[in-house]
């Protein structure tokens, strides 16, 4: 028997080769002349496939980051007026510890040649607005007054965001997101949680 499974099909999962076809066609035609199409051609699957995994073209760069978001947000609401700041960069410390070169970290470094930096500006800002409201409501649950949560949340989710891209932008082997996020945690040490 074939060990790769069928043949032509490599081992890795679908959704893997659609990450990787995507990020080849990026680099060679742009993102913008890359479609879902050309995607799935060069990935060998069904174009059913590619939406089981991904909602657009731009999940393939984000998909990692937004479940690892998810998660936080979800940690974030079940932390009510327990929530702490000691608590809540714990959290957001989850969302980059161990994370490994993926589609988002090439395309970050890449986004020049992939034609991605409008891409990547907007949605960007999605997630830092996602992320930035959890951590401002989580502000607010355990009695932070409404203004003080905003910038908690905006800096909070800020320091996450880019301390992803620093990383990706400066090398994968040059240290790791998490301690890339720590020291950007630090820089907002003056922002108190509390009075």
């Amino acid at each position: 028997m074939n060990s790769t499974g069928r043949a032509g099909r490599p081992k890795a999962s679908s959704r893997e080769t659609l990450a990787e076809a995507a990020c080849e066609l990026f680099l060679e035609r742009g993102y913008d002349a890359t479609s879902v199409a050309d995607i799935t051609q060069r990935a060998g699957v069904s174009r059913s496939s590619f939406f089981n995994y991904f909602t657009s073209k731009s999940d393939v760069l984000w998909s990692g980051v937004d479940e690892r978001i998810g998660h936080a947000i979800t940690s974030l609401e079940s932390l009510g007026r327990l929530a702490t700041g000691d608590a809540v960069r714990g959290i957001l410390l989850l969302v980059v510890r161990d994370f490994e070169p993926d589609p988002l970290a090439l395309a970050l470094r890449n986004a020049a040649a992939m034609g991605l930096e409008e891409e990547l500006v907007r949605d960007t800002g999605l997630r830092l607005a996602r992320l930035s409201t959890a951590v401002a409501r989580a502000a607010s649950a355990s009695g932070v007054d409404v203004v003080r949560a905003d910038i908690l949340g905006a800096a909070h989710a800020a320091a996450v965001l880019s301390s992803l891209r620093v990383w990706a932008e400066h090398g994968a082997g040059q240290g790791t997101p998490e301690a890339v996020l720590l020291r950007a945690l630090g820089t907002i040490h003056d922002l108190p949680w509390a009075d």
